[in-house]
């Protein structure tokens, strides 16, 4: 049976949301979507994009995945590239001008390969994946006496890795040296609520309003 919170969830949505916005609605299947920003995030349920934004319909291009990672650049092969083909997506044929790579405090998948915790299965999808961030893993200093400390530094990292990692797309490159798309990294305290923006001069992260640290 379909889940009940779900039912419940999507009524609420059509007398609300749905009602106030439908002519938003009816003009997006018109005319299509042309959202200017696309938000590469973590699948983790406590950041979705949408929420964190406040957007309504039409407004981000969202892709999810474990730990918001953009692998490097490879020329199509007979392996699926599901990141990598909406990024295709989103820069070719959407022409969104800015790419969002939002990080998050507590991200179970870099803690997970902080921990060099066991495989969760003999395939081991998870893990193969994650498998991208072990350089950056060199990069961090070790945990020491603040592991959460750490874990943070690693995450943010991790924004940084997949900033670098877009630039490897050609067609990124060329819009970035053209001035046509901008990159950004962000990152979200989920118990503070507080989000931080990367500084591209200087690589720092910086609360965009004030508040505790994530």
């Amino acid at each position: 049976m379909f889940p009940t919170r779900l039912r419940k969830g999507y009524r609420s949505f059509l007398d609300g949301r749905f009602s106030d916005e439908s002519a938003r609605y009816r003009a997006l299947a018109e005319t299509g979507q042309k959202p200017e920003i696309m938000v590469i995030g973590c699948c983790d349920s406590r950041v979705a994009p949408e929420v964190i934004f406040d957007a309504g319909p039409g407004e981000l291009f969202v892709v999810r995945n474990v730990a918001n990672l953009v692998p490097p650049y490879e020329l199509a092969s007979d392996s699926y590239h599901g990141t990598s083909s909406a990024l295709e997506f989103a820069v070719q044929s959407l022409r969104v001008k800015h790419i969002v790579v939002l990080g998050h405090a507590h991200c179970g998948g870099i803690g997970a390969a902080a921990a060099s915790a066991q495989p969760l299965s003999p395939g081991d999808f998870i893990g193969k994946w994650m498998q991208q961030i072990a350089p950056v893993k060199q990069r961090v200093v070790p945990p020491g006496e603040d592991p959460g400390k750490y874990l943070m530094q690693l995450e943010m990292a991790v924004v940084e890795h997949s900033l670098d990692n877009l630039m490897t797309f050609p067609c990124v490159r060329i819009l970035v040296e053209r001035g046509q798309l901008q990159l950004h990294g962000a990152y979200f305290g989920i118990a503070t609520g507080l989000l931080m923006v990367r500084d591209p001069a200087t690589g720092e992260f910086r609360p965009v309003q004030g508040g505790d640290t994530p």
